[in-house]
C-alpha cells in the first residue's frame, strides 16, 4: 500500500505579501506602465508578517510587494526593535528597508542616529557609512560607519570611531561595542582616556560597566605615577587590581623604580605589586642604577601609627623618600636574589629593603661583592646613603676575603663585622672574635710579597687605599706567625670557613635576566 506524503510550507516573513492594515484616505493608481499602486494617507499602516509600517502616507506596489513610506515613518519589527525616519523605501522580498533622514533605530537599549541606515530586517543587520552614532545608557559611540547585529546586540564600528561616557574617552579606527553589555572589543589600534589613565592597545575588551578590561598584544597604559605593560594586561577598576602576563614591565616615576618580569600582580588601591617568573626589580638613576633578582619580588607600603613622626632618609637608594611620613615602602625578595651595580655584587636566599631606614638586608648566606673583596656571613645589612654603600654589617660567621691577585687571598674571620665605605668603595673593616683570624700578604715598596702572615686577635681592623688592601691592624691579645713566600705551608693557606664565591657573583646586569 502507498502512503501519500503531505508537504506543509510555512511562508516566512519574506514570502509572505504586503498588507494594508488601514488610513484615513486610500486609493489605487494604474500608471501607464500598467502597474498599479495603491496610496494611503493619514495614519497609514501596512505590515509584512510581525513588521509593521507606519507613516503619514505610503505608496504600495502589491505585486512587487515594495513601499514608499513619507513622513513620520516607524518600522516595529516583532515588538523588539523600532526604527524611526522621514523616509523610508521598503522591499518586502528581501525585507530590506532604506532609510533617510532623522534616522532612529533602537532595541530598548542602545540607540542608532544616522541620516541614511541600510536595515536588513530579516538578518536583522542595519548598517549606515556616511556617519552615525549610537546612543546607550550614558554612552555616546559616533564613527562614518557601522553595522548593527540585532541578534547578538553588537555594533561594528569602523572609521574614527569616537567612544564617550561619564568614564572613558576611547578613540580607535575600529570597535565592536555590545550594546546589552557595555563591552567594548578591540580590533585595531586604539587609545582610552579614563580618570586620568591613559590606555594604548591593539586588541582585547573592555567591560565600560564593571570596569573589568583586557588587554593583548603589548598594550601600553599609564597614570600619573606608573606605566605598565606587557604581553596581555587584564584589569579590575573596582578591586584595583592589574595582572600582566609575558613581558611585563611597570615603571614607577615616583620611586623610581623598574620591575620586569614575566607575571606582574599589582594592586594600584593599596600601591604594591607582587613579580614571579625571572622577576627584576631596577632602582634607576644616573649612570648607577641598582638591579635586584629573585624568584619572587615584592613591594608595598607599611602603614605606621600616623601619631608617630618617623625620621625618614632623604639619600635613600632608589632616589629620595617620596612617601608621606605615615607610611614607607619596603620590598622583599624570596629565594636566589642576585643583586648587581657597578660597585657592588651581592647574592643571597632572601632580601628585605626599606624606605624607612635605607638598609638591605641580606638573609640566609648572603655574600657580597666590592672590587677585589668578598664578605660573608648568616645575615649582612647593606646601609645606602647618597645612592651608594655607606656602611655594611655582618652578624655571626663573617669572613672577609680579599683577592689582589690570583693565587693570593688575604683573609679576615671572626664573628661580627662592621665596614665602612668612601666613594662607593670599602674603606676600613673592623672584624670582632674570640679570636678573630687572619691571613695577611704584606708586600715591599716595589710590590712584591714579602710572605704570609698568619695572626688572631680580638679585634682586627683593615685599611684600604687605591681600592687595595693597605694594612691591617690587631687591637688586642694578638698572636701571629710569618711565612716566607716559599714555605707556606699548604694546609695554613686558608682560614676554617674560607670559600671563594666568585662563580656566584653577577658579573653584569644582563646575567640577572637570563
Amino acid at each position: 500500500m502507498a502512503q501519500n506524503q503531505l508537504s506543509i510550507n510555512t511562508p516566512t516573513d519574506s514570502t509572505r505579501p504586503i498588507e494594508i492594515i488601514g488610513a484615513h484616505n486610500m486609493r489605487q493608481i494604474t500608471l501607464v506602465n500598467g502597474e498599479v499602486i495603491q496610496t494611503l494617507a493619514g495614519n497609514a499602516r501596512i505590515k509584512q508578517g510581525n513588521t509593521f509600517l507606519s507613516g503619514d502616507s505610503i505608496l504600495l506596489n502589491s505585486r512587487l510587494g515594495i513601499a514608499e513610506v513619507f513622513g513620520h515613518v516607524h518600522i516595529n519589527d516583532a515588538d523588539t526593535i523600532n526604527t524611526f525616519a522621514n523616509y523610508l523605501r521598503y522591499v518586502g522580498p528581501q525585507r530590506m528597508a532604506y532609510l533617510k533622514n532623522n534616522v532612529k533605530l533602537t532595541d530598548g537599549r542602545g540607540v542608532i542616529l544616522t541620516d541614511n541606515l541600510e536595515y536588513n530586517l530579516q538578518t536583522g543587520m542595519a548598517t549606515y557609512t556616511n556617519g552615525g552614532k549610537v546612543l546607550n545608557e550614558g554612552t555616546e559611540l559616533t564613527s562614518e560607519s557601522a553595522v548593527y547585529y540585532a541578534d547578538t546586540k553588537d555594533v561594528y564600528f569602523k572609521r574614527n570611531v569616537h567612544l564617550i561616557d561619564s568614564k572613558y574617552d576611547i578613540t580607535a579606527d575600529s570597535l565592536l561595542y555590545n550594546t546589552a553589555f557595555k563591552t567594548a572589543h578591540f580590533i585595531a589600534p586604539t587609545h582610552i582616556i579614563s580618570n586620568g589613565n591613559i590606555i594604548d592597545t591593539r586588541a582585547g575588551s573592555y567591560n565600560l560597566d564593571t570596569g573589568e578590561a583586557l588587554f593583548l598584544d603589548q598594550p601600553v597604559f599609564k597614570d600619573s605615577t606608573r606605566s605598565l605593560t606587557g604581553r596581555s594586561v587584564a584589569m579590575d577598576e573596582k578591586s584595583g587590581m592589574v595582572t600582566i602576563e609575558g613581558n611585563g614591565k611597570m615603571v614607577d616615576s615616583i620611586n623610581q623604580v623598574i620591575v620586569i618580569g614575566e607575571q606582574l600582580f599589582i594592586d594600584r588601591k593599596k600601591n604594591a605589586f607582587l613579580a614571579t617568573r625571572k622577576p627584576v626589580i631596577i632602582f634607576y638613576q644616573d649612570n648607577d642604577s641598582t638591579y635586584i633578582a629573585a624568584d619572587t619580588l615584592l613591594s608595598a607600603l607599611q602603614i605606621n601609627d600616623t601619631t608617630k613622626q618617623i625620621a625618614l632618609r632623604n639619600d635613600t637608594l632608589i632616589g629620595g623618600n617620596k612617601q608621606s611620613t605615615d607610611s614607607v615602602r619596603y620590598f622583599l625578595g624570596f629565594h636566589h636574589v642576585r643583586i648587581y651595580n657597578d660597585s657592588l655584587q651581592a647574592v643571597s636566599d632572601s632580601l628585605f629593603y626599606s624606605t624607612e631606614d635605607s638598609i638591605f638586608r641580606l638573609i640566609k648566606s648572603p655574600v657580597f661583592w666590592n672590587g677585589k673583596n668578598q664578605i660573608s656571613g648568616d645575615t649582612i645589612h647593606l646601609f645606602i646613603a647618597n645612592k651608594k654603600p655607606d656602611k655594611l654589617h655582618v652578624f655571626k660567621n663573617s669572613f672577609v676575603i680579599n683577592n689582589p691577585q690570583p693565587g693570593i687571598f688575604n683573609q679576615i674571620a671572626g664573628i661580627d663585622l662592621t665596614a665602612t665605605f668612601k666613594d662607593g668603595e670599602i674603606d676600613t673593616v673592623r672584624t670582632i672574635g674570640i679570636p678573630a683570624e687572619s691571613i695577611y700578604y704584606p708586600q715591599k715598596e716595589d710590590s712584591s710579597y714579602i710572605g704570609m702572615n698568619k695572626s688572631s686577635g680580638n679585634i682586627i681592623d683593615i685599611y684600604f687605599a687605591n681600592k687595595e688592601l693597605n694594612k691591617v691592624k690587631f687591637v688586642t691579645e694578638v698572636k701571629g706567625v710569618i711565612f716566607p713566600m716559599t714555605q707556606i705551608p699548604e694546609d695554613k693557606k686558608y682560614l676554617k670557613g674560607f670559600q671563594w664565591l666568585d662563580h656566584q657573583r653577577p658579573k653584569n646586569k644582563l646575567e640577572l635576566f637570563e
